[in-house]
């Protein structure tokens, strides 16, 4: 009997860092200490618990390589966490991480813009964006069937929607923070 295969796991390869203790415990992996970092995921945008290679300096917000092959400072992924387990500081660190992560990902977030679609007959997933209500997701798809969007800029001269950053960035935290009924960048 034939068995359809499933697709391959997706990892991330970078993270930023949102907090990190120079002598903690896991709270992931039982039995591991070391550098534990808290981290996102730059593509999936996952919470992310990370054990970095003794005598690693890390830096909050900064941008780590935690993919498969060549880590320079990172031993081991340890495990996906939730945004009630990170500590405080990381807590508060989050909204800036992710304002970052969606400026410099500019061309993945628009694209998610002009391919967009409803979820329901009465939703689209444009307005589940803060700041999108009917008028501006109108606006928005009669602009994008002329031409699709090229940048942040190119959306708010052509439509007047301001600061996207800002309002995709939000959506992503209500997401992240469990605030939101439908996901649409989170991949849990």
């Amino acid at each position: 009997m034939y068995r359809a295969q499933s697709p391959p796991r997706k990892y991330e390869e970078y993270a930023y860092v949102l907090d990190f203790n120079p002598r903690g415990k896991s709270s992931t992996v039982r039995g591991r200490e070391g550098i534990i970092v808290t981290a996102i995921g730059e593509d999936r945008l996952t919470i992310l618990e990370i054990l970095g290679i003794p005598n690693s300096a890390f830096e909050v917000g900064e941008r780590i390589y935690i993919g498969k092959e060549g880590r320079t400072k990172v031993l081991s992924v340890l495990g996906k966490m939730n945004y009630d387990d990170v500590s405080s500081s990381a807590q508060s660190e989050l909204y800036a991480v992710v304002e970052n992560i969606v400026t410099n990902n500019e061309s993945k977030f628009v694209e998610y813009l002009n391919n967009a679609r409803p979820l329901t007959p009465r939703i689209h997933a444009l307005e589940l964006i803060p700041g999108i209500g009917k008028t501006y997701m109108k606006t928005m798809l009669e602009e994008r069937d002329k031409k699709k969007f090229e940048s942040y800029q190119d959306l708010q001269e052509r439509v007047g929607f301001k600061e996207p950053v800002k309002h995709i960035s939000e959506r992503i935290m209500d997401e992240i923070t469990g605030e939101s009924r439908m996901n649409l960048f989170v991949k849990r």
